[in-house]
């Protein structure tokens, strides 16, 4: 089987239940969407500790599950649970109380890694912005539809978490060359 179809060419695609929709769809727009914010959480997973990397690619998975509800809405199979934005909270939670986090206004880009997570949260916030449109025209779960809130508020903690490390190791290495300095001197 080839993974052409030629059916793309006239500007059609289908969804997973057969039925034949243009390329422009909200549903296809959204369905797009998600996959490009799988895309950047891959992004970030390079840069990512074992942990993170762990979870990150537990979020891939439910975001391909999600997908695969937009695109076939009456399967059950993909129906999301609320147990997983749960989970989410519980780790939001976990990780803003692990550091001060800053309360104010913050420029993107502190490191590598959050500038990688803080794209996948904006592309996130996209995606949450084309779910409300696909649910008023076609109906969505909402149950998936929060999920994808939360993973915003998740990967936006990651990413000031990341910075938060960064700039501590930056912290830490200065105070120990000061330290071999005076020993030196000694």
């Amino acid at each position: 089987m080839n993974i052409y179809t030629r059916n793309g060419d006239r500007g059609t695609t289908s969804l997973m239940n057969g039925i034949s929709v243009s390329k422009s769809d909200d549903r296809i727009e959204l369905v797009g969407t998600i996959d490009e914010l799988n895309s950047f959480i891959g992004l970030a997973k390079v840069l990512a500790d074992s942990s993170l990397k762990e979870s990150l690619a537990h979020i891939q998975r439910n975001l391909m599950q999600i997908m695969a509800g937009v695109a076939d809405p009456r399967n059950m199979d993909y129906r999301f649970s609320t147990d997983e934005t749960k989970a989410l909270e519980e780790e939001i939670d976990r990780i803003e109380n692990s550091f001060p986090r800053i309360k104010d206004f913050v420029l993107y880009g502190g490191c590598e890694l959050s500038a990688r997570l803080d794209v996948a949260r904006s592309v996130t916030r996209r995606a949450e912005r084309r779910f409300r449109k696909v649910e008023q025209n076609y109906g969505a779960d909402a149950k998936a539809i929060q999920y994808i809130n939360r993973l915003s508020d998740y990967l936006y903690m990651c990413a000031r978490y990341a910075d938060y490390r960064v700039e501590n190791e930056k912290v830490d290495g200065i105070q120990d060359q000061v330290v071999r300095n005076i020993l030196k001197d000694m």
